[in-house]
């Protein structure tokens, strides 16, 4: 079994891959700025030799909308070809980050040239937005009395423990470059989706659709960011509304 590292591993999905990879036998070791083991800061870089040391396999998750991505990549980078062991960095990244110009999809486009340039070994997955983003921004436009809505969105949501099992999948010392795009089962409208998330809490809100201006609302409105080919999902939006705690 292989010695692997997880960025972000106390995220949304970091911590399904790190129970995945446990529970098939690997050792997972998890980057926190508050680990008691591994206290590592993507942001200094600090700590990261330690934690590196003897990894074979990195699965970077870590992310933020935030900014700062890529400096949190470079730290890795360098920190991988010190250790000298690390063969396979595996990275989630977005479907639509090379034709949608949003600063965060920039931001990780950026990384993904890094990461193709640093000379290591790398796999690369890119995804559909996950269900639990769709319904936390649903739910944060339902307190309002009226939603708005961007006009003319569409959305392709995934299960994220669906994304979980395809890194753990991936997450073998022999690397595979750029594999094939996960998109969720179906292609729907932005505005559907808020009514589903709307209709699965309860609330009666009236859906505006609302026209924006810019490159980036372009894009999305030409579906950049959808994988119609890659439809791979299997959990529905309102399956997933069923089970979960929105």
């Amino acid at each position: 079994m292989s010695t692997i590292l997880v960025t972000g591993g106390t995220g949304t999905l970091g911590t399904l891959v790190v129970t995945r990879l446990r529970d098939a036998g690997h050792e997972v070791r998890v980057l926190s700025r508050h680990a008691k083991e591994y206290p590592v800061d993507l942001r200094d870089g600090s700590g990261l030799d330690a934690a590196m040391a003897g990894v074979e396999v990195v699965v970077h998750c870590a992310s933020s909308p935030r900014g700062g991505d890529d400096v949190a990549a470079g730290h890795l980078i360098e920190a991988a070809r010190r250790a000298g062991t690390v063969t396979n960095i595996v990275y989630i990244s977005i479907v639509g980050v090379d034709v949608v110009p949003y600063g965060y999809y920039v931001t990780k486009l950026k990384v993904e040239r890094m990461l193709e340039e640093s000379g290591l070994g790398l796999t690369i997955l890119r995804t559909t937005q996950f269900h639990d983003l769709v319904a936390r921004v649903v739910n944060a436009m339902g307190k309002l009395p009226v939603v708005p809505v961007p006009k003319g969105v569409r959305m392709q949501p995934i299960a994220v423990g669906e994304v979980a099992d395809r890194l753990v999948e991936l997450a073998v010392p022999e690397p595979a470059g750029r594999v094939p795009d996960m998109g969720g089962p179906e292609i729907r409208s932005l505005t559907d989706l808020a009514r589903a998330g709307l209709a699965a809490t309860g609330r009666r809100r009236r859906v505006l659709d609302v026209p924006l201006a810019g490159k980036a609302y372009a894009a999305f409105r030409r579906g950049g960011h959808l994988a119609p080919t890659h439809a791979v999902g299997h959990q529905s939006f309102e399956e997933y509304l069923g089970t979960a705690r929105v």
